[in-house]
């Protein structure tokens, strides 16, 4: 009797456990990250604050374009990033109660001074990908040590999933306002972000955070699994498909590439397109695959709409690379994009609701277990 009150009492506490494999991989993540950023922002910040004018890193200081009159205090706050994010290395490595504060505390500086900094800049430079990109790694990293201290957070990484959907129609509605001329009926959403856009940096600033948000979502999804290898599955590439997402290679402005000013970033461009197809599809299937019936035919059902509209807008396609009519691509490419943003709402709710039932489940067998133990006692 105690055995089975042991049992079933670490059943309930599953969602606060970490497979322990798991939870030293993403430690080992942050600690690479924090050691990287810190090395990087210490180094950055020294030469800054050595040489003002920024000879020392080859950067004019009209970059700026009249915010600061010299890098000295963009320097000395590159530094003190380089110190929290040391000091959050530390906590990591020794496994402090704290850890998860500061590393949350430093990466989110660091974010906050790459978007500051990109505004700044007004544009987009490949040391933003160096540097960013694994900023954006170790967040990501971060959620299962969270979840480790506060396993009731989980809930709120289903909620994730919903909001992710949701602001990426919200983004998807305020930045074609931005963009003079703009057509959502006959433009796709690429266009938004492509060279020489003018809402380029405006999309890649706001997207990111639906991939911050989707990652937790896969991270919740992890976290819920138990030993249902389908689910442990979705909610990993679920978190592949947000970390891919988070850069893509800009595509041209059609009339630059009509007249053949295309480069290897458009062919990049095409090739995450239809690998972030796939990794929707494969999501999808898994889903489908690990629920119960009625989810698995509102799958079918988003394949069907997927096949429909993702064939009427290949057909208006070429229509970008000849700078010709594509007067309903932008609706048709929007359907496909929404029917995916509905099925992630639904695929969170039915996690959500599956979970409470799960959690009530074991709730009462413990009740009864305890019960069964004080009356043999």
């Amino acid at each position: 009797m105690i055995t089975e009150i042991i049992i079933n009492k670490k059943a309930k506490q599953r969602l606060a456990e970490q497979q322990p494999l798991q939870l030293r991989l993403t430690r080992m993540i942050l600690l690479a990250v924090l050691g990287y950023e810190a090395a990087g922002c210490l180094l950055g910040g020294s030469l800054l604050v050595a040489a003002p004018d920024g000879r020392l890193m080859d950067m004019p200081v009209d970059i700026m374009h009249g915010v600061f009159q010299d890098f000295l205090i963009p320097g000395i706050i590159l530094f003190a990033l380089g110190i929290l994010n040391a000091i959050a290395f530390v906590f990591v490595l020794q496994r402090n109660r704290n850890d998860w504060f500061a590393a949350k505390l430093a990466l989110g500086g660091l974010a906050i001074w790459f978007v500051v900094e990109i505004i700044i800049l007004r544009e987009l430079h490949w040391l933003h990908l160096m540097w960013g990109f694994p900023v954006f790694l170790g967040l990501v990293a971060l959620i299962p040590l969270v979840i480790s201290r506060y396993p009731s957070m989980v809930k709120g990484l289903f909620i994730c999933g919903i909001l992710s959907s949701i602001w990426y129609a919200a983004i998807n509605l305020f930045v074609p306002m931005m963009y003079d001329g703009y057509n959502m009926a006959s433009l796709t959403v690429s266009e938004l972000s492509a060279i020489a856009a003018p809402t380029r940096i405006l999309w890649v600033l706001l997207a990111i955070l639906y991939s911050i948000m989707f990652a937790a979502f896969g991270w919740g999804i992890r976290q819920t699994a138990g030993k249902d290898r389908l689910l442990q599955l979705l909610g990993t590439v679920v978190i592949v498909y947000s970390l891919f997402n988070f850069y893509w290679p800009p595509m041209h402005q059609r009339e630059v590439i009509a007249a053949g000013g295309g480069t290897v970033t458009d062919t990049l461009h095409l090739a995450w397109a239809s690998i972030t197809l796939l990794l929707m599809m494969l999501m999808m299937g898994l889903g489908a695959a690990a629920l119960g019936k009625p989810f698995r035919l509102f799958t079918i059902a988003i394949w069907v709409v997927f096949l429909i509209f993702g064939t009427l807008t290949w057909t208006e396609s070429p229509g970008i690379s000849n700078n010709s009519a594509t007067p309903h691509i932008g609706e048709w490419e929007r359907i496909n994009i929404g029917a995916f943003m509905l099925w992630v709402i639904v695929l969170a709710m039915v996690l959500m609701r599956k979970n409470m039932l799960t959690t009530r489940i074991l709730d009462s067998k413990f009740s009864e277990a305890n019960v069964e133990s004080n009356v043999t006692s």
